[in-house]
């Protein structure tokens, strides 16, 4: 059984019935569920956690998702730093948060399932690219 690691996007996707990606989250998280279990950065925490304090998803919703369909919250450490620092340097329309969260996947996970398009221009990542939207897949 492999890691995942699901995205922000991802999880607002999956839990979000009105979403526009919620089909692409849904069907992506279960699929990927039968062959993987999955991880969050801590920075996908904080986003999501963050919306819902914002009142645009319900805290409870969240922390529950975490909790029962995360095993892994993975935290920021020196070596994802150093490696969200190599992809920001290297693409540079990157955005720290998207690149930390890359950085973890790299570091930790076979596969990332992302709802983010732009994603796809990043190259040199160990793991997979899952994009949710239509999914194409990306090494």
């Amino acid at each position: 059984m492999g890691i995942a690691l699901l995205d922000s996007n991802t999880v607002i996707g999956f839990l979000d019935a009105d979403d526009l990606m919620h089909q692409a989250a849904d069907t992506a998280v279960r699929a990927a569920a039968t062959e993987h279990v999955f991880v969050v950065s801590v920075v996908t925490v904080a986003e999501l956690l963050t919306g819902a304090k914002l009142g645009h998803h319900d805290e409870r919703t969240v922390r529950r998702f975490f909790t029962q369909t995360t095993s892994m919250r993975i935290p920021l450490d020196e070596a994802v730093a150093e490696r969200a620092a190599e992809l920001r340097a290297a693409h540079k329309a990157l955005k720290m948060p998207d690149a930390l969260i890359l950085a973890t996947a790299d570091l930790h996970a076979d596969v990332v399932l992302t709802g983010d398009e732009r994603w796809l221009n990043v190259i040199g990542l160990t793991c997979e690219l899952r994009y949710i939207a239509s999914g194409a897949r990306s090494t």
